[in-house]
């Protein structure tokens, strides 16, 4: 009997130390933030942060096993960008990655977490960083541009449409890096070239202001990086369509969504980078110590379709060049 009970004893003992181990040394569950510009239905939102998951799979990362993705969407708006800054920090993750201008809410509400930015104009003439080969503090990441770019993309209004003599480019007014990308580009722009600036706040005021600026002749559009073109681009493409403007747009999205051309970074490829500086925080490193890093892909995008209504011809050397031709 006691031979019998001892064996017994033994066997749950034994099924009882695979769960008493996993117990004692679990898998820490660690948490990770996500805070997007971009609303929850936008296609290109969608795949950004499929991209940042797949990412941090591809790293080891599996979620609700070892980690566990909170994403919060702020639309274009900067009440959400703050309101959810706030709800994300208060969960205490160990690291937040965030795009765009939702960098600047959680930093009035953080000097502690771990930020890794996606999407960033200009992170040290922002102050978000001291350098850009030491960033010095809590936050780091990816740029998505440098201001210079705004040349490349007066030479394509050029390029299709040779008559334009005036172009009124759209930016937002409420942030640095939309005053910053409009100097940029009277810092470039050539001789016959006569710039205006149109604020980018909501479509109505938008449709005001380019139904003005067209009724002048010889004129185009620039529409730099912001909010309110990334969460609304066919309206924006629309609004160039019906007053018969050409129009250059910083993302390819823009020229998916009916838009004429378009030259920019890939804005997926950084979402995959950023897992990785994420993994590297999660492992012990530090954002200080962390360089910010530049594109490495461009892409050029052309819409036929949109060249055909505005009776423009696309130049054969532009398509050969294209990365995508819509037609």
């Amino acid at each position: 009997m006691r031979r019998r009970e001892f064996i017994t004893l033994l066997g749950g003992a034994a099924a009882l130390w695979p769960r008493a181990a996993r117990t004692q040394h679990p898998e820490k569950l660690r948490r990770v933030g996500v805070l997007m510009n971009l609303s929850e239905q936008s296609p290109a939102g969608q795949r950004a942060v499929a991209a940042f998951r797949q990412g941090l799979q591809e790293l080891g990362w599996q979620e609700a096993h070892n980690v566990w993705v909170e994403i919060r969407w702020g639309s274009g708006n900067a009440e959400l960008y703050r309101k959810f800054a706030s709800e994300l920090v208060a969960l205490a993750p160990d690291v937040i990655m965030a795009t765009s201008a939702t960098v600047e809410a959680l930093r009035r509400v953080t000097n502690a977490v771990p930020i890794v930015f996606v999407a960033v104009i200009d992170p040290v003439g922002s102050g978000l960083v001291k350098g850009l080969a030491q960033p010095g503090g809590h936050v780091t990441g990816f740029t998505i541009f440098e201001y210079a770019i705004g040349a490349k993309w007066l030479e394509l209004l050029k390029d299709i449409g040779p008559r334009v003599t005036r172009a009124a480019v759209l930016r937002d007014p409420t942030v640095a890096s939309g005053i910053g990308q409009f100097a940029a580009i009277q810092a470039v722009a050539p001789i016959g070239i006569e710039l205006s600036a149109v604020d980018m706040r909501d479509g109505a005021e938008i449709e005001q202001a380019v139904a003005e600026f067209a009724r002048g002749s010889n004129g185009g559009l620039v529409v730099t990086a912001g909010a309110f073109g990334a969460n609304h681009p066919a309206e924006i493409a629309a609004i160039a369509a019906r007053h018969g403007l050409p129009a250059v747009y910083p993302f390819r999205y823009f020229v998916s969504a009916g838009g004429l051309v378009s030259y920019g970074p890939d804005l997926i490829d950084p979402y995959r980078r950023a897992a990785s500086y994420v993994d590297r925080i999660l492992k012990g490193e530090k954002p200080a110590g962390l360089p910010v890093q530049a594109p490495t892909k461009f892409e050029l995008a052309i819409n036929l379709k949109t060249a055909k209504a505005l009776g423009l011809a696309v130049p054969t050397t532009l398509l050969a060049r294209a990365d995508e031709v819509i037609e």
